[in-house]
């Protein structure tokens, strides 16, 4: 027992030296458990009847629905309350906690007047993965079972607070749907309609990537900077990936300048670190190590 005092001895030690800390004489950071609590209520919001154990109808919805929602928002003001205090403190900003509280409210007002919003860009995100697998049988399958699609639920959730400015929370979210389904998606990240990731597990997508309407990743595509240098986190540093594209397995792309273009097709395996035109196809030759370009052009009907 004497080593396990010295032990903690020496632990007390390493906290005022070297930090770490939550805080111990002041406001706490956000909970993790409960934000992970608040985001739980809120899928089943989205999804009614497909997160829960307890069955509902015509005569209950309505009061299952207030309550999760009541009982999502007090969570979520409170750790969003905790959250603004912690970008003041950084900042150096006074006006905590009474302001940050009221700030808090009426950013979680703000997400459940959008949550209608989010839902039918959600359902439409449900569509694309029952339209694009063949081996998906029912829509119900797919928001029950598609690890896809919850890394997608979660990150549009997480991107309004991450759109609004609040620090911690929305990388709380991302980083816990990361640990379940293997998809990390950064919160920042720009994703348009019909977004469908296949299979999913080592998927990367990173903070400045954007994505247009009806793209589809297959598992392990990469998303990512050409950089990783600590000077260059305010610029555009991952790719751009226009509408209509299909990104096969273990692909990466990389840099911020490098856009694929409209109705492209990116082959599995393959690097791409520039620009690839509209309509193109990227694959690897058989026995080949550098990839292949064709590119058609809707007005010529050619190949380059």
């Amino acid at each position: 027992m004497d080593d396990i005092e010295r032990s903690v001895e020496k632990l007390l030690l390493s906290y005022e030296r070297e930090g770490g800390v939550n805080h111990v004489n002041g406001p706490n950071l956000p909970s993790r458990e409960a934000v992970v609590r608040a985001l739980a209520d809120v899928q089943t919001l989205v999804f009614p009847g497909f997160r829960q154990d307890e069955g509902i109808d015509d005569t209950n919805i309505g009061y299952v629905a207030g309550e999760l929602a009541h009982r999502a928002a007090k969570v979520l003001v409170r750790e969003a309350t905790r959250s603004l205090e912690y970008k003041y403190r950084v900042s150096g900003q006074n006006g905590c906690p009474a302001a940050c509280h009221i700030e808090a409210r009426d950013l979680v007002g703000d997400f459940f007047a959008a949550l209608p919003g989010i839902r039918t860009l959600l359902m439409e995100d449900v569509e694309a993965a029952f339209k694009g697998d063949p081996a998906a049988k029912t829509v119900e399958e797919v928001i029950l079972a598609y690890p896809g699609l919850e890394a997608v639920v979660v990150h549009r959730i997480a991107f309004f607070f991450w759109e609004a400015g609040l620090p911690l929370i929305p990388r709380m979210m991302s980083e816990h749907v990361h640990s379940k389904t293997g998809i990390d998606i950064h919160p920042g990240a720009t994703i348009g309609k019909r977004f469908f990731i296949d299979h999913g597990t080592g998927v990367v997508v990173g903070e400045t990537a954007v994505i247009g309407d009806d793209v589809k990743l297959y598992q392990g595509v990469t998303l990512g900077a050409l950089s990783v240098r600590k000077g260059e986190s305010e610029r555009k540093r991952h790719p751009t990936i226009e509408d209509e594209v299909t990104i096969y397995s273990g692909a990466t792309i990389l840099g911020g300048a490098t856009t694929v273009g409209k109705g492209s097709v990116i082959g599995g395996n393959v690097w791409v670190t520039r620009s690839v035109p509209p309509y193109s196809r990227v694959y690897l030759p058989e026995g080949d190590h550098l990839a292949k370009v064709e590119a058609q052009f809707l007005d010529k009907g050619s190949y380059i």
